[in-house]
């Protein structure tokens, strides 16, 4: 009995000796750490034209006045039509997509805060924090923080351009790492967003930084060779949109 167990011991540790970690290179660390999901906004401008396309496929353009709003998802939104000059109220249930511009309060806010961190500098792309695109929000049954029970909101899509098999949406709600400063120079380290919510296949979840590596698995263990390249041993929640782009390239490719 004891041989059996010391030759299952053995077993074990020959195992984990072969799960080596991969090192990667600076330019490759450097590569990892760019950030390449948009910028997530929470307040629409009143100023410019909003697009509201219903579920039954009708299409409404005005002013977003006001959104109502559960964890900072929205649930409600108000739209002056741009012709009639008619108010108009929608609940999340109702609508299929949703197309808004930033305010440029909040533009500018995040503007400020991009050069309040140095690490923004090596990791983030200004254009992201000032663009003048329209956000892309999209009707989905979630529920929020892993915790309620699912409702219909509209969510901000953050990954657009690579979307395809995993969503990332904003999360309004999500903290960041925190840096130091000193004497009022700009922050080091720190800014690093520590939750999103996700959805592959028909499962969408609140992802926390946390509970990263207990989904790596679900997110990306379905491609050997993604795994092969970035064990989730060997990455971290810093290079999330970095890993979501390359296992998307890596399917599609």
């Amino acid at each position: 009995m004891r041989l059996t167990s010391l030759l299952l011991a053995l077993c074990l540790a020959g195992t984990t000796t072969f799960a080596q970690k991969v090192k990667y290179s600076k330019e490759d660390i450097k590569k990892m750490e760019t950030y390449l999901f948009n910028e997530g906004f929470n307040t629409p401008s009143p100023k410019k034209t909003s697009t509201i396309i219903l579920k039954d496929g009708t299409t409404y353009k005005g002013f977003c006045n006001k959104i109502e709003t559960k964890k900072g998802q929205i649930y409600e939104v108000a739209i002056k039509d741009s012709v009639t000059k008619k108010n108009a109220n929608f609940n999340a249930e109702q609508i299929s997509e949703m197309y808004v511009y930033p305010s440029n309060a909040e533009k500018i806010a995040k503007v400020a805060k991009y050069m309040g961190n140095i690490r923004n500098f090596g990791t983030k792309k200004l254009t992201k924090n000032t663009n003048n695109d329209r956000i892309y929000f999209v009707n989905q049954t979630v529920s929020l923080k892993n915790k309620k029970d699912d409702k219909e909101f509209l969510m901000q899509v953050i990954n657009p351009g690579f979307d395809d098999i995993i969503s990332v949406y904003h999360d309004p709600r999500a903290k960041e790492t925190t840096g130091f400063s000193v004497m009022g120079s700009p922050q080091l380290g720190g800014g690093v967003i520590k939750s999103y919510y996700v959805k592959k296949g028909d499962k969408i979840m609140w992802l926390h930084k946390d509970d990263f590596e207990d989904n790596y698995d679900f997110l990306f263990g379905d491609n050997a060779e993604f795994m092969k390249k970035y064990p989730k041993n060997s990455v971290e929640w810093d290079y999330f949109s970095f890993l979501v782009n390359a296992y998307t390239d890596m399917n599609n490719g």
